[in-house]
């Protein structure tokens, strides 16, 4: 009767401790679930100049690393006090080159970089008006942190120049850097801005924080 009591009471308990590890189970698979991240927000650039901001959003699916390479930049404070410090009408406006934070730099502004150089990520987007290419020499491989933002179609550059993003908001603000009367340069080119267009701020956010 002991023997048949014990089996009893040892069958209980492993029932019960059956019933008991279920629940814990079904706990820790649902905060297992809980805990997986979800996807982040998109995050796009505010480029607050002096004439106003613009909003630009990323493709990190045809140019991840020069998206990284700009995001990285961007949030090292590297474009703040920078300029627009090449305009050309209705093509295209040309920043990022750190020399452009002095004036007294003027003869050399757009062959600055950062130090190093990314490997060009040519792709199938459409240069158009708004869109937001790498500038480079004559090396593809050669874009650092010079930056244009197409200011009309620009089709040639196709395959040719990294597009990695485009605007969303500032249009406005694009189109009257545009207009900025321009002098020839040292490189026989006239499109050095006679008014100096400051990029004050690049700012990487959250795409839900754009209103």
């Amino acid at each position: 009767m002991k023997s048949i009591s014990l089996l009893s009471l040892f069958a209980l308990c492993f029932a019960c401790l059956g019933l008991y590890a279920q629940p814990t189970d079904l706990m820790a698979k649902k905060a297992e679930k809980n805990n997986k991240s979800t996807p982040a927000a998109a995050e796009v650039a505010i480029i607050k100049t002096s004439k106003g901001d613009m909003v630009v959003e990323f493709w990190p699916e045809v140019a991840p690393q020069t998206v990284k390479n700009f995001k990285k930049l961007a949030n090292e404070r590297f474009y703040d006090g920078t300029a627009f410090h090449r305009i050309v009408a209705g093509f295209m406006i040309q920043g990022g080159d750190p020399l452009s934070k002095e004036e007294a730099n003027k003869d050399n502004f757009g062959t600055g970089g950062p130090g190093y150089q990314i490997p060009a990520e040519f792709n199938d987007r459409h240069h158009a008006r708004g869109v937001l290419s790498m500038a480079r020499s004559r090396d593809p491989d050669s874009a650092g942190s010079q930056f244009f933002i197409c200011l009309d179609d620009a089709g040639f550059l196709d395959h040719e120049y990294t597009a990695f993003g485009k605007l969303i908001k500032g249009e406005d603000v694009l189109m009257n850097i545009g207009r900025t009367q321009t002098q020839m340069g040292s490189g026989g080119e006239k499109s050095q801005p006679i008014e100096r267009i400051e990029v004050e701020s690049i700012r990487i956010v959250s795409s839900n924080s754009i209103k």
